[in-house]
């Protein structure tokens, strides 16, 4: 299987389409710019999806949902807003089909065009603030913390599957609150639990930090974001949380009475993010013999593959396989005991090294007679033979030490391919040869942040929030300042 998957070195981008198709993650659709998202890779997006959902209500959130189609008209109501979208929206004209009079087919009713379009939700801030409208009146009513599992269009021209697609899965979070201070701590908070999430379960390093005016969110005051480094050197956005300020509430008349009785507009914030993180997920970590997953993540974390030769060696194998697994899902370990008659062990064990699988166990006749059973590990490839006694407490102590492994890897990835440069040669050599995160000075300004875009194709991933500030001068202009920021060509 693996020896059909294009290598890294030789294709990049090729080897990634590869993987995501040969592990059974996603595929493409009969709809342009649309993927179908496969049972293995659904069952990885729950497992995210669970734990996110659990620390957004930990941190006091309820879920909702939120109609799938927007009235035009209410995207004019926040001008910076709509200019961020336009060129993304689908929209929605006619109301019924009909079958053609010469008999070619169906097509559109003429007659059915709607009075007013409605946009295909690209991203849900005018509709849910016409809502909560309706639902905030008083300062009794804040904070209001709402968030929605959905899904959103934007008509995105060059798709490839998780990373951009015209259709993709997301959360979002849409937040009102009485005062500037409570907002901006909200959206510090949630990028907060979106680093947690993706450095505890995914095993990604993040670097926070906050976008430049040009890259943010539209309508945002300011854009808080994670930023991590795939293994090619290209930086992806994990997860963005925006300070909103009174922009949405104003255009919607969200206004709550005060304690002394005054009429205020609330503070808003929104956060989200995507299916991408699946696409983080598989650039960080696999290598050239398929996928490699984090326990943490892993819809199977432990495969049991017996070897046998005849169906009484599969009967006694079967009976420890399945004691076996019995025992770990008592430790709250996920495990899958593949019984099947239809394939060999060899091509299983190619199949769950293909799906990045953390855990192989291998039990045949020998292992029963000697009292052992064989642990391969995904992270390292490597086999040992433990004590059918001790197989357990071993299983159990690897998922902590694979997923910590997996961490410690990426963030010496990181941590060699982060450059930081003085002049804007030296980033320029920096990028066209090494690649990966540049840490360099930049004096502020649009115009220098355009012209090194344009020029280099590389952007400014965040303004970081850690780590001191540092007097200098520009690289490019040599103009003061006040600070470092983060460069690097992106997904």
């Amino acid at each position: 299987m693996a020896d059909k998957l294009t290598t890294r070195a030789e294709d990049y981008s090729k080897w990634y389409n590869d993987l995501v198709l040969m592990a059974d993650l996603a595929e493409n659709s009969g709809v342009r710019g649309c993927m179908v998202i496969k049972p293995y890779g659904f069952a990885i997006w729950e497992r995210m999806q669970a734990e996110l959902d659990r620390m957004f209500k930990e941190t006091g959130h309820q879920n909702a949902y939120f109609p799938l189609f927007i009235p035009k008209s209410y995207f004019s109501k926040e001008a910076s807003h709509v200019d961020g979208f336009a060129k993304e929206c689908a929209v929605v004209t006619h109301y019924r089909l009909r079958n053609a009079e010469d008999g070619s087919g169906i097509e559109v009713d003429p007659t059915a065009k709607l009075e007013e379009e409605l946009i295909v939700r690209p991203t849900s801030e005018t509709i849910i603030w016409d809502t909560y409208r309706k639902w905030i009146q008083s300062y009794r009513d804040l904070p209001l913390l709402i968030n929605q599992w959905a899904n959103v269009v934007r008509w995105e021209m060059r798709t490839r599957l998780f990373l951009r697609t015209a259709e993709f899965l997301w959360q979002e979070g849409h937040t009102a609150h009485a005062t500037e201070a409570e907002a901006i701590a909200e959206a510090e908070q949630m990028m907060n639990v979106y680093a947690e999430f993706v450095e505890t379960y995914m095993a990604v390093p993040v670097i926070k930090g906050t976008k430049t005016e040009s890259e943010r969110f539209a309508g945002a005051l300011e854009t808080y974001c994670i930023e991590a480094l795939m293994q090619d050197g290209k930086a992806l956005q994990a997860g963005t949380s925006h300070f909103l300020g009174q922009n949405f509430a104003k255009a919607f008349d969200v206004k709550f009475a005060t304690k002394e009785g005054k009429q205020e507009y609330v503070w808003a914030t929104s956060w989200g993010v995507s299916t991408r993180l699946m696409g983080a997920l598989v650039m960080t970590h696999s290598d050239d013999n398929g996928l490699v997953l984090p326990p943490n993540l892993a819809p199977d974390q432990v495969v049991i593959v017996p070897i046998y030769r005849n169906d009484e060696q599969f009967e006694a194998v079967s009976k420890a396989a399945n004691e076996l697994m019995g025992s770990l899902r008592a430790k709250g370990i996920r495990v899958k005991f593949d019984n099947r008659d239809t394939h060999k062990p060899g091509w299983k064990f190619n199949e769950y090294e293909l799906k990045g699988v953390p855990v192989r166990l291998a039990i045949g006749p020998k292992d029963l007679e000697n009292g052992t059973v064989e642990i391969a590990r995904r992270d390292t490839l490597t086999k040992e033979v433990v004590t059918r006694e001790s197989v357990v407490e071993t299983v159990a102590s690897l998922m902590d030490t694979i997923q910590k492994n997996l961490f410690q890897k990426a963030s010496m990835h990181r941590k060699e391919h982060t450059t930081t440069v003085e002049s804007y040669e030296e980033f320029k050599k920096v990028l066209e040869a090494k690649g990966g995160f540049i840490v360099a000075h930049w004096d502020g300004t649009a115009e220098t942040e355009e012209k090194i875009k344009n020029e280099t194709k590389a952007t400014i991933r965040c303004i970081p929030l850690e780590g001191a500030s540092e007097a200098g001068h520009c690289m490019v202009t040599g103009k003061p300042s006040s600070q470092r920021v983060l460069f690097a060509k992106a997904y």
